[in-house]
This record gives structure tokens, sequence and C-alpha cells, in this order.
């Protein structure tokens, strides 16, 4: 079975493109977080359980940076 999108957003940074992709299959949902710099890809996969990690993570980062 192929992976379904679920969600599919993209973020423009400079010469740098994000793809974020829910997407799920048989073995469950997952982000697939994509880094395309000309045309380079680099992809990592973070499943469903390890989302809330993620993001308090990522709000930990944001609260020290609005720290400075």
């Amino acid at each position: 079975m192929d992976d379904n999108a679920l969600k599919s957003i993209k973020l423009e940074m400079g010469r740098k493109i994000f793809f974020l992709d829910l997407k799920e299959n048989e073995r469950g949902r997952f982000l697939k977080i994509t880094e395309d710099v000309g045309g380079r890809r680099d992809t990592i996969i973070v499943p469903d359980e390890g989302l809330e990690d993620l993001y308090n993570a990522l709000g930990d980062i944001l609260d020290e940076i609005d720290g400075d």
C-alpha cells in the first residue's frame, strides 16, 4: 500500500524549501519532513507517537529564541 497524504504544507525560506507531509500507511501515521536546497533533498520521518515530543522541543527552542 502506498503512503496516503493527509495534509501537506510547503514552506519557502530563502533558497531552502521545506515540505511537511502528514501521511498514513499500513503501519500508521507519520510526518515526513523534506528539505530541498537547489534540487538536493534530505528527508526525515517522525512517527505520530513522536510528534508531541517534537512539538514540545520546538516550543522550547522558540522560548529560548524569544528570551534573547
